[in-house]
């Protein structure tokens, strides 16, 4: 379907989701909850006190029918009205009850502080996760979705926490202590009002299931927004400069609109749980004192006992009636949490070793044996690769868009793993590496330069995690870039802005490789780091790029064959294969791909005679 039609060319099962939006249905409420339990270990820190003192606030509840209960029966009716009992009574009743509000607010304070440290450690768990995926993953998953893990559903947990998690815990325990009292004082009343209640049972039991699986689609609809939104405000310079902002438009009104009704469907379910709880209330209670007025005498229900009963009548329905209203919130809870613990069952594929062999100090070698790849659902991209680079040398990846040059580079710094072969920097397997000496080790300068909106100082420090300012100085002026930092506004402390948009392109590649300078590493991959740069800052940049590859191997991938000319070595990438290698003069004398690239890339920079 075409951009241009106004649809959402997502689909309606856009989102990558390994089990499928009917799963939750299969496995219900309860198996969320025990899936989450295990997966969530704030939940077993003093929960078990929290659930004591909940139940203690949920028998504070039946001291008023039990006070209307002996006041009647003991204060006034069995030999006159005696004012000394009923104060007594009344007075004992008051300060349980007071007693029960106050533990009723500790309760809530700490389940609320659980329920909080639970959303914390449910945030930098999924963070933490998604940080360990390959980029193989992320590739596979839209950020839109991803991004609604921690944010949206997590914010559904956030609602629910407010009150439903303590509605849970202490509105069944108040109906089974009204059930237990009940039949103390009649096992006929307490029947009449289980049948009144009996058909609602399977009812509210279909409707849930239901309404579980239609709201785990509101929060696959909810990503698609989010995705579509995020999309066109990252594009928006594109959207102006080519006029889709109708097309734009029209697209994220769709999106917004099957929201809205997916929403709507969700609700439908929820908009019949209050008219049938309260309802089967009413005629639990009409009952209730129907049958306990005609047969009550017979029974031996007291009057006291009978007006008790109401009054549990009463508590009975209305937390019956409150767990209807917090069935809509847990549902989209349940939903919200069980898209988190599926992005959670995503299998980590790229696996570090907490220790491995000692890595060399200073240029390494880079030996590629056997090495294929293919993206996750897709075709392989790289086809046995072989290849043996020694330490110190400066080596250009080219080839045409698609041929696996850039995939070859995100091996090296081990941003994916190959489906087949291995790696070998300084002559130690990548998968055995350790992570921490991998990161000292290989560092990849990305074709964007991704600037964090913070600093240059701060960015460039990101180069390494103990860097000092001293490193950061150090680094530009090895650089040779003081003369740029001079005139910057606030000089190191210039702040960058969202994504570097305060920079220029060229500027936010200078950053990027003084970032990799403060790392100092042995391996130095350049992902097309100077395909997008401005006439300004294109002496800056190769002059700093002669400086960063002093001491050091360098991969770079390259689109300007400027690169390539004075690389030690070039690897031609055709179709997912080294189909060349050598140098640049042997390369253009050898009339192959290489020489073809290279005559077209001269036949694009030429200028043409007037």
């Amino acid at each position: 379907m075409s951009y241009l039609d106004g649809h959402d060319v997502l689909g309606p099962d856009a989102e990558h989701d390994p089990r499928g939006i009917d799963d939750i249905e299969g496995v219900g409420a309860l198996g969320v909850l025990r899936r989450a339990k295990a997966a969530s270990p704030e939940l077993q820190t003093g929960l078990g006190l929290t659930v004591l003192m909940a139940l203690a606030v949920a028998g504070g509840n039946l001291l008023v029918p039990e006070t209307i209960h002996w006041v009647l029966d003991l204060g006034i009716l069995a030999d006159g009205v005696r004012m000394g009992r009923v104060v007594l009574l009344s007075s004992i009743s008051i300060l349980l009850v007071g007693g029960s509000i106050l533990l009723g607010k500790a309760t809530y304070y700490r389940l609320l502080r659980t329920m909080e440290n639970l959303l914390m450690g449910l945030r930098v768990q999924t963070f933490t996760h998604l940080h360990r995926l390959s980029l193989a993953e992320h590739t596979a998953s839209r950020k839109g979705a991803l991004v609604a893990r921690v944010t949206s559903d997590v914010e559904t947990l956030t609602q629910f926490v407010a009150w439903g998690a303590l509605s849970w815990i202490i509105n069944p325990a108040q109906i089974l202590g009204v059930l237990v009292v009940m039949a103390t004082y009649s096992w006929q009343l307490l029947l009449v009002t289980l049948l009144v209640h009996l058909p609602l049972v399977p009812v509210l039991r279909w409707m849930q299931r239901r309404q579980l699986r239609a709201y785990d689609q509101v929060r696959t609809r909810v990503s698609d927004t989010l995705s579509v939104v995020s999309e066109s405000l990252q594009g928006v310079d594109v959207v102006r400069a080519y006029g889709y902002r109708e097309a734009t438009r029209s697209r994220l009104h769709g999106t917004i609109d099957r929201q809205y009704r997916q929403q709507m469907r969700a609700q439908r379910y929820f908009s019949l749980v209050l008219p049938l709880t309260d309802i089967t209330g009413i005629v639990a209670i009409a009952a209730v004192i129907g049958v306990g007025v005609h047969w009550g005498g017979d029974w031996g229900v007291t009057s006291g006992e009978l007006v008790a009963f109401v009054f549990l009548s009463n508590l009975f329905v209305a937390r019956t009636t409150e767990l209807g209203e917090v069935l809509d919130q847990t549902q989209t809870a349940l939903a919200g949490w069980w898209k988190i613990l599926d992005v959670l069952d995503i299998e980590v594929d790229l696996v570090e070793p907490a220790a491995g062999p000692p890595v060399p100090a200073g240029a390494l070698s880079v030996r590629a044996e056997g090495v294929e790849f293919a993206y996750r659902g897709g075709d392989r991209v790289l086809h046995g690769l072989d290849v043996d680079l020694p330490a110190g040398a400066a080596v250009a990846v080219v080839g045409e868009t698609g041929s696996g040059k850039t995939t070859f580079a995100k091996l090296l710094a081990r941003l994916v793993d190959p489906t087949a072969g291995r790696v070998l920097i300084g002559g130690v397997d990548l998968t055995l590496m350790a992570v921490d000496d991998r990161h000292r080790a290989v560092r990849m300068v990305p074709q964007d330069g991704f600037l964090f909106d913070t600093t240059v100082a701060d960015n460039i420090g990101y180069g390494r995690p103990d860097a000092r300012r001293i490193d950061v100085e150090a680094a530009i002026d090895s650089l040779g870039l003081r003369w740029w930092v001079d005139r910057l506004p606030f000089g190191m402390d210039t702040p960058v802005g969202e994504r570097g948009e305060s920079l220029s392109v060229g500027e936010r590649q200078l950053v990027a490789l003084a970032r990799a300078q403060v790392a100092d590493p042995g391996l130095l991959i350049l992902d097309e780091a100077t395909s997008a740069i401005d006439p300004e800052m294109e002496r800056a940049l190769e002059g700093a790029l002669q400086h960063l590859a002093e001491g050091r191997t360098t991969v770079s991938v390259a689109h300007r064959l400027t690169t390539a000319e004075q690389a030690d070595r070039i690897l031609v990438f055709d179709r997912g294969r080294i189909v060349e290698q050598g140098g640049h003069t042997d390369l253009v004398a050898a009339d192959g791909v290489y020489a073809a690239l290279y005559q077209s890339w001269l036949g694009n920079t030429r200028v043409a005679p007037r």
